[in-house]
């Protein structure tokens, strides 16, 4: 039986001039690298964001695609897009969820493990 799976990895930088600590708002770019673990060829459909600030403030995110795109990736294949947040603090978490449909229609999830949205002076 086929086994469709997508991995996905990310990676973030903080966006200085996208931030302005004086009004609580930091601003982060991330990478998001999905790859196509599985044997069958396979489509990124939506996506499902969850973010949340050092406050507790959750903020969820969903729609179609990725920054315009739902792309076709076929075992092997990968796709790499950078979109960008805003939190009131100066680090929080992302985690989420691509919704992903085989060529058959079968529909599956590919999950994007927490990770984190911090400025490396808030660590001290």
């Amino acid at each position: 039986m086929a086994h469709p799976e997508f991995s996905c990895s990310v990676s973030v930088r903080h966006l200085p001039e996208q931030s302005d600590p004086q009004t609580h708002q930091y601003a982060f770019a991330y990478t998001v690298t999905i790859r196509n673990t599985g044997d069958v060829t396979a489509q990124l459909i939506a996506r499902h964001w969850i973010v949340a600030d050092a406050s507790d403030h959750i903020e969820e995110v969903r729609g179609l695609a990725v920054v315009g795109h739902q792309p076709l990736l076929k075992p092997g294949e990968h796709f790499e897009y950078t979109s960008w947040t805003r939190i009131a603090t100066p680090h929080g978490t992302m985690r989420g969820t691509f919704m992903c449909m085989t060529e058959d229609a079968q529909p599956f999830d590919a999950p994007v493990p927490e990770f984190g949205l911090t400025l490396a002076s808030a660590l001290h």
